[in-house]
């Protein structure tokens, strides 16, 4: 099984649901959910799955 995270720590990434560009500082593996969670520089006190964020385009 790979556990391979779609974002890197210091990436900047799209919120899907407010359009707001964030810096990813943390990423977690949650075995029970068996995805990543992510935080962002801009918002310390919440978490995010991949499914919630969108790499941008550069």
């Amino acid at each position: 099984m790979s556990r391979i995270n779609k974002f890197q720590i210091g990436e900047k990434v799209t919120i899907k649901s407010t359009d707001e560009l964030v810096t990813i500082t943390k990423a977690m593996y949650v075995k029970n959910m068996k995805q990543f969670s992510y935080t962002a520089k801009e918002n310390p006190s919440t978490f995010f799955f991949e499914d919630e964020l969108v790499k941008i385009d550069e």
